[in-house]
């Protein structure tokens, strides 16, 4: 896919585990936040065994391919790999990109963690495909996340840059129009899907206000 085809589709991003939450497997609310319009969705699993993500992340990648949804995988290129993933997304810690792409043969999309504009140019300066760009707002999903950077960062980072960026980190549908303002293409969300009681219309509802701030 080219840049244009993933902006599309890094619209409504959704970041998940293989746990069960709220009484509803993992898969389930995959197929749910599919029907109400995530375009994307991204396996992170740093805890569960190997075997159990192998197992789950199989039959989530199916799932996506069933609906043309990207499948990416979070840090893990042997994992991707195993997996046929579509994308795999890599913190400033990771593989560079650029090693990545040469484990990947090219068969990949990869995401880069940024939190700085000095980030984002080591990112670039890698060969990513697109940067999630945060913690945007402060937020609870994630431990290691840092002080929030603001929308104003992914604003900063659009001046020098015109490849895919999704916002992460504390957005939710309140406060995702002012992320799409600075020039993200879309939003990544754990809490906003995989926490609401209802799913489907909670991926729903983001995918109406992100199309409208495309639109815009």
């Amino acid at each position: 896919m080219d840049n244009l085809t993933w902006k599309n589709k890094l619209a409504v991003y959704l970041v998940i585990g293989i746990e069960e939450i709220g009484g509803r497997s993992a898969l389930e609310t995959v197929r749910l936040a599919i029907a109400g319009g995530a375009t994307a969705v991204q396996l992170r699993e740093k805890h569960a065994p190997l075997q159990h993500v192998l197992e789950t992340g199989k039959k989530m990648r199916e799932l996506c391919r069933e609906h043309g949804v990207p499948f990416i995988v979070n840090d893990r290129v042997d994992v991707a790999m195993l997996l046929d993933a579509d994308g795999i997304h890599v913190g400033q810690d990771d593989l560079p990109a650029s090693e990545v792409r040469k484990l990947t043969k090219e068969r990949m999309f990869i995401g880069v963690s940024a939190s700085s504009v000095e980030e984002a140019h080591w990112a670039l300066a890698q060969g990513a495909d697109y940067l999630g760009v945060g913690a945007i707002y402060a937020t609870g999903s994630k431990s290691d996340a840092g002080d929030p950077v603001t929308p104003a960062l992914i604003g900063e980072i659009r001046t020098f840059s015109d490849i895919p960026i999704v916002g992460i980190g504390g957005i939710t549908s309140d406060n995702c129009s002012e992320v799409m303002k600075q020039g993200a293409d879309g939003v990544a969300v754990i809490s906003a899907i995989v926490g609401q009681p209802e799913p489907k219309q909670a991926a729903a509802h983001l995918h109406e206000i992100i199309a409208t701030c495309i639109v815009k």
